[in-house]
């Protein structure tokens, strides 16, 4: 008997404490790319963190910091972000890494989008063909670049036809629809990669300044929802911001490309 409460006390030391637990909403394009997956085992075995994801799109993200139904978000859209910061909701904005976004197309290329010398010329060859084009249209980091890249063509997307579908859903749904309809459609480069129902899609275009996309970490501030895992947040950026990080994004790959560059600052 002895033996056995001694054998069952060396166990229970030997049980990891419970994790503390925290919610962070991401877009459906990080956690579509598969690095989530990489990321939070890491997390959890280095700092004890369970990071549980809300997968949503960035606007919807930000919609919920501001409620306070998350402790921080990690989202793509500059201008969201700075006015997330600035109306209180979030105690700072903190840069973590890029990849960038890539127009995906039929491989026949309708629109002879392929031989386009910009994002620009390439949307604005699409429009005159009047080719299918999905949007996300969920108000997500992704839509919200495509709405402005529409925009730096004059072009509102509130005007054009059929031949453009709206499909209020998140980066891997988009695409399937994209597949199914053999159309045009907006994706970071990451959420393409690792996309499996490609069908008859290829990436069009790429490379253009104007598609780089930053991905930032903004825990949301305590100050207005006393109730969030301030502690556990900062703690987590920490993490984001460690050379363990920086090693972790920038190995992972997809089918041998890279996918995210860390490029966290020093603060």
């Amino acid at each position: 008997m002895i033996a056995r409460l001694a054998a069952l006390a060396l166990a229970l030391t030997l049980v990891p404490a419970h994790a503390e637990t925290m919610k962070l909403a991401v877009t459906t394009s990080f956690h579509n790319s598969g690095l989530s997956d990489v990321l939070l085992p890491q997390i959890e075995a280095d700092t004890g963190i369970d990071v549980q994801l809300l997968v949503v799109g960035t606007g919807q993200a930000i919609r919920l910091g501001q409620s306070g139904d998350v402790d921080a978000i990690l989202v793509h859209s500059r201008v969201a972000e700075d006015a997330f910061v600035a109306d209180g909701y979030g105690t700072h904005r903190r840069e973590i890494m890029y990849n960038d976004f890539v127009l995906i197309g039929p491989a026949i290329d309708p629109a002879n989008a392929r031989a386009s010398e910009s994002i620009n010329d390439a949307l604005s060859s699409i429009a005159r063909a009047k080719a299918t084009f999905v949007s996300r249209g969920d108000d997500s980091g992704t839509h919200k670049k495509e709405v402005a890249l529409w925009a730096s063509t004059s072009r509102d997307p509130a005007d054009f036809g059929i031949w453009y579908k709206a499909v209020g859903s998140g980066m891997g749904a988009a695409l399937n629809t994209a597949s199914g309809l053999d159309a045009y459609i907006l994706s970071d480069r990451a959420s393409w990669l690792n996309f499996g129902n490609k069908g008859g899609l290829e990436l069009i275009f790429s490379g253009d300044p104007a598609l780089f996309n930053q991905y930032a970490y903004l825990p949301v501030n305590p100050d207005r929802h006393s109730h969030v895992n301030a502690k556990t947040a900062a703690r987590l950026e920490d993490w984001l911001t460690s050379d363990v990080a920086r090693d972790s994004i920038d190995s992972y790959q997809i089918n041998g490309e890279t996918t995210f560059t860390f490029n966290a600052a020093v603060e």
